[in-house]
């Protein structure tokens, strides 16, 4: 077991040397669409409508058909958003979809998006009986679909164990964004070796906005600009990352879809703002501390 402070040392954003993006660059802008399989043969993940009575039933055919629209259509909605702004985003995945669905992840391979680890189907990494041959295979299945294997994880739900990062790292992943806890990438002791947090966030991000605070469509632009306004400030004395994380059941529905194609026609607007992928950001970070 490895605590937070036996993994990464608690710093003070105030008290660091100032970060520098290429090009004179404020923010470094990534937008993680996560594309999830969900097994109709059991619970499902989430539920925007409850049986009658407050029963748990399978097949739970409204729920499943929910996220299965996000699969069908929304998930072409939100790529032909980015593709109209020139975003390359990065695609945290469950491993299952690239044979599930390789329509969707043809599609992403072709965009030269990032292919992100996020487990095998959508289940915390809690109830998987053997976590080490659930993150091997998840490895291997991108591995086979695009040709190299994952350099990040985001954690189905952002679920870790406490033996998680030590098997990502001896795994050959490279970077992890399940801690929400910073503007700024840091590094992350494991028994393997070190790896690198990119900021991910659960603020800028289309399930705690929606299905859980329950805010109206527009919440999505409004909150993500006020972020980005505010980090871009901050981006003048030291650069900052800013996540943008959305599910193509949810921001890919027609009522939402117009706010989050605001967010990046804003953006856009402005200078020194870099979009990156998550692996750009690993680099660029690793290239700034020598590493």
């Amino acid at each position: 077991m490895k605590l937070p402070r036996e993994r990464f040392e608690y710093s003070a954003i105030v008290d660091r040397k100032p970060l520098r993006l290429p090009k004179g660059g404020r923010v470094a802008v990534w937008t993680i669409v996560n594309v999830e399989e969900w097994d109709i043969q059991g619970p499902m993940p989430r539920a925007v409508l409850p049986a009658p009575g407050g029963a748990s039933v399978i097949p739970d055919v409204p729920n499943f058909a929910w996220h299965e629209y996000g699969m069908r259509v929304g998930f072409w909605r939100l790529k032909a958003a980015l593709d109209r702004y020139k975003i390359k985003a990065t695609m945290a995945i469950n491993a299952s979809v690239c044979l599930s669905y390789p329509r969707i992840a043809e599609a992403a391979r072709a965009a030269d998006w990032e292919f992100m680890g996020h487990g095998d189907i959508q289940t915390a990494l809690h109830l998987v009986e053997d976590q080490r041959d659930v993150i091997r295979k998840s490895i291997d299945t991108i591995r086979t679909f695009t040709g190299k294997p994952p350099r990040g994880w985001l954690g189905p739900g952002l679920t870790e164990t406490w033996d998680t990062l030590d098997i990502l790292a001896e795994e050959g992943i490279e970077y992890v964004s399940d801690w929400v806890n910073d503007d700024q990438p840091y590094e992350i002791k494991t028994t393997a070796r070190p790896l690198i947090m990119v900021p991910y966030t659960l603020e800028i991000n289309d399930i705690p906005m929606m299905l859980i605070q329950h805010h109206e469509a527009h919440e999505l632009f409004d909150r993500a600009r006020d972020q980005f306004d505010r980090l871009y400030e901050e981006g003048r004395h030291t650069a900052r990352v800013m996540a943008i994380a959305v599910h193509p059941y949810i921001s890919g529905v027609p009522h939402r879809i117009k706010h989050f194609e605001k967010i990046y026609a804003y953006m856009k607007k402005k200078p020194g703002v870099l979009f990156c992928k998550g692996e750009e950001i690993l680099d660029w970070y690793r290239a700034l501390k020598g590493r």
